[in-house]
Formats: structure tokens, sequence, C-alpha cells
């Protein structure tokens, strides 16, 4: 059997590219690698539980012999690069943890592949691909007037997750150009849909509309994102995996750019929709708490790229991903209740602390 390998394939977009990537019953198998750290859950891979196409191994990317036995067992034909720390607000406070898992990791996943990818044949080794996903976060900020984020954007990371992706990006990059390793890179914008961890703006503002909390939105609740579907970046992945030029960086982006208080207001209102609450309008619950350090005010991808060279755009608006990712959070509070934990709520209080 073909095999892929994808790392981090038990967090929130992993998850939803595994899942979605074996929908295909003709699809190669998935070799699933993941520490499984406070934000994977293996229990949402459990539909694939009778698949025999889907092993999981619970490694740590920084673990080289590790590794270097998977890659020898499983053999792939390609890796598909998801694990990372990736929450910013941690980030601030536990910056270690961010350079070890996106700086150390990658490049000891890098060392890895190559050193496995000497060993295939001519045509096995002309077909492999590594892609390694990133962040749109790498460039800075932008101004109220820029244009958004092409693939030739300067890097100017404000945050120590921000530049430990950077650098990463940077490491994935010279291994093309100094050894030749076949590997793609793609920055996407944030993410958002089913699974993601409750700590991140989307689910977390579902979570405490929903039981009367306080929804809190740092300084004035006008930095911009440009929002993603995540089975739109799923899909998008697959696309680059599939007919990415190696070397080549492709940037992946909703289009749907809001404000922190255009997403706040949306979620309530459709919260108010979906769980109508007796004493009115959620919106009443919006806290502003003081800024984050180094918070970027706007951040817009260009995806005139993708689109151009692989024919890729969002099926979905920022309406109708919203909607279907409130919905699902309403339709799964017990998946929501068993990832909420201590060190979840602990770190909730640490970051929005009035």
């Amino acid at each position: 059997m073909a095999n892929i390998l994808v790392t981090g394939g038990a967090g929130f977009i992993g998850t939803n590219f595994v899942t979605d990537w074996l929908v295909d019953p003709q699809a190669d198998g998935v070799v699933n690698v993941d520490k499984l750290t406070y934000a994977a859950n293996l229990h949402t891979l459990a539909s694939l539980d009778r698949d025999e196409r889907h092993v999981f191994s619970r490694t740590d990317i920084c673990d080289r012999q590790a590794l270097d036995a998977l890659l020898a067992i499983q053999r792939p034909r390609a890796v598909v690069h998801f694990a990372a720390e990736t929450h910013v607000d941690r980030s601030i406070h536990e910056p270690a943890n961010f350079i070890e898992t996106n700086i150390v990791g990658t490049f000891t996943l890098l060392e890895a592949v190559r050193a496995y990818w000497l060993t295939l044949d001519r045509g096995a080794r002309q077909a492999f691909r590594l892609l390694h996903v990133s962040t749109d976060e790498v460039f800075g900020s932008l101004g109220p007037d820029d244009a958004g984020f092409s693939e030739a954007a300067v890097y100017a990371p404000n945050s120590p997750y921000a530049a430990s992706k950077a650098a990463s990006d940077h490491l994935v990059r010279a291994y093309f150009h100094t050894y030749g390793l076949p590997v793609l890179t793609t920055n996407c914008s944030n993410n958002y849909g089913p699974y993601q961890f409750p700590e991140k703006l989307i689910p977390l503002m579902i979570a405490n509309a929903l039981a009367g909390k306080p929804l809190p939105i740092y300084g004035d609740g006008l930095n911009r994102r440009d929002w993603l579907y995540v089975a739109d970046h799923c899909r998008a992945v697959r696309d680059v995996l599939a007919r990415g030029v190696p070397g080549e960086t492709y940037n992946i982006g909703g289009g749907n750019e809001r404000t922190n208080l255009e997403v706040v207001h949306a979620i309530c209102d459709l919260v108010d929709e979906m769980r109508p609450d007796a004493q009115g309008s959620r919106r009443r619950l919006i806290a502003f708490v003081p800024d984050r350090p180094g918070h970027d005010r706007r951040y817009a991808i260009d995806a005139g790229k993708l689109a151009h060279e692989l024919g890729w755009v969002p099926s979905e608006t920022f309406e109708s991903g919203l909607r279907k990712t409130v919905q699902w959070y309403l339709n799964n509070q017990a998946w929501v209740a068993s990832v909420t934990s201590g060190e979840y709520r602990h770190s909730i209080g640490r970051d929005y602390a009035t």
C-alpha cells in the first residue's frame, strides 16, 4: 500500500486533513504521527478505528530515531508536515516549547526525511514530496490599505510563534536549495472549523456565549484577520501536494477579512439564533481586555498564485463557514467538554486577565 506520512494528524487542521483524505476509498494510506500534546485528541479520529489505511504512531518529531524507524518501515511517498505549536498567547508565556517543536522538530524531520529520500530509487525520489504547512503570521502586520501578503512578502515575524514558524520556513527552503529535497511550503491565513481547540478565538467565543461567560476581546477589537474554513485549507493542501512545483511557496487565504469584533458579533448572532437566551443578545457578554504584547494589527492573504496555477478558490464564504462551525460546536458539546482541561482553564484565565 502506498502511504503518505502526516505529522500533527491528531491536531485541529491535521485531523480534518486526515479524515477528509480517507473519505476517498481509493486514497493512499495515512501514517499519522502526533505527540498528543494538550491540543491533540486521538478521540477525534475514532471514525478511522476500523480503517486499515490509517496507522497512528505517538511520536515526537524531535525524536530522530523514531522518525527513522517509521520512515524505513512505512516507506511513504510524501510527507505533510502540520505538527507545530500554534497559539500565539502560549508562545508569549512559554516560548521554549515553540522553539523546540517548530524549529528543532522541523529540522529533525528534515534530516530524517532527507536520509530516507536518498534511499529511494530514481523514480520514487523524483516523485517524492515534503509539504510544510506554515502561516501568514511570518510576514508580520499590514497597514490598513496595504495589499495582501504575496509569496514574495518580506518576513517580519512579531511573536515567538511567528518567529519559530519563520525559522522553520527558512530551513525548509534551505533543504531544497542545498540538498535538492523536493519540498513545498504553504502559508495560510487564520483557520476555523470543527475540532479546533477552544483556546482559539472562534471556539472560545462559542463556548463562552453558550455558558453565559464573558467574551474577552483584546484591545479595541479592530485587529483584522483573513479567515479560512479548514475544509478549504485541506483541499488546497491536497492540490499543492499533487500539483505544486518543488521549491515553490503557495499562499492560502479565505478572502474573508473581518475584525475580531465583527467575528464575535457574528458568533453571538448565530448562537442567539440557534440557542436563544431569555436574557437577550449574547453581545451583552463582550468584554474588552488589555491588548496582548506584539499584537499584529492586520493580516490578509493574496492567494492569486494558487488560483492561477492550480485553480484553487475557497468554497465557503465566512458566513457559510461560520454557520457550519457554530452548528458543529453546538452539536458536539461532549467533544468540547472532553478537551477542556484544568490547564486549558488556567491558560484562558492567564491570557485574558482583565
